[in-house]
Formats: structure tokens, sequence, C-alpha cells
């Protein structure tokens, strides 16, 4: 297992880096400044943590008391990834909207833009971190 360090440093690498793509890249790609661009990332990343707490922490809960300790089926692990989504493009849209004045259309797109670089961001970010950072071997004495 990673250390509770190593998992600090995981996760202040991972946001750094991809709230540096988001603003430069997104800022480019809609003709917004670089500050409102990461302003909006940074927002969304925040919401997204806490989202992410929140919702599993609720979603663990139910799961619990009506399944207790069965183990998740795909069917489950589906909805629990869907419905994760699903809230945080809602907020993702709303707070789009609000922050760089666009419609809905233009909001959603720029949010489903957004949750598709984290998706493949995540992946590739997580495999090379794996190579620079490998987990330490725990081989018995």
């Amino acid at each position: 297992m990673r250390s509770f360090w190593d998992r600090i440093r995981h996760t202040v690498m991972f946001e750094t880096i991809a709230l540096s793509i988001v603003a430069v890249f997104g800022s480019w790609l809609t003709g917004h400044s670089l500050q409102e661009i990461g302003a909006i990332g940074l927002a969304l990343s925040l919401i997204a943590m806490g989202w992410n707490l929140v919702y599993n922490w609720f979603f663990d809960k139910w799961y619990i008391s009506s399944r207790g300790s069965k183990p998740r089926t795909v069917p489950i692990r589906i909805m629990h990834a869907v419905l994760f989504e699903g809230g945080l493009l809602g907020v993702g849209i709303l707070l789009i909207m609000w922050w760089l004045q666009l419609g809905f259309v233009d909001a959603l797109l720029l949010d489903i833009g957004y949750a598709t670089f984290f998706l493949v961001y995540a992946f590739v970010y997580n495999w090379v971190y794996d190579v620079v950072f490998p987990v330490p071997s725990t081989k018995a004495a």
C-alpha cells in the first residue's frame, strides 16, 4: 500500500498538473482569460472532491442498509458511477453558466469536455505515477 504522504504527493501533483493544463488549454479553446478558466477549474476541482466525499458517504450508507455486506455487482458500480457523474455534471453546468456567462448548451459542452479530459487525464496520470513512484515492495522476510 501507499503511505499517507505518498497519497498527499499524488493528490497535490494530480491537481496542480491538471489545473495547469485546464487553465492553459481551456483559455486557448474558449477565448476566456487564463484567470477565468483557472478559477472555474479550481472551483470544479474543489466541488468534485467535496462531492466525492459526500456522495460516497451517502452511497455507502444506502448500500449497507439495503444490501448489507454483499459484494458490489457490475450494475451497482455502473449506477454508482453514473449518479456520481450526473450530480457533478449538474452542478458544473450551473457554475459554468454563471461564472463564464454562457448559455446552457455551451456550458454543457464545456462541462462534458472537462469531464472527458479528466477521464483520460486520470488514466494517464495514474499510470505514469505508478511507473515513476512504484508501490514499495512488501516481501515477507
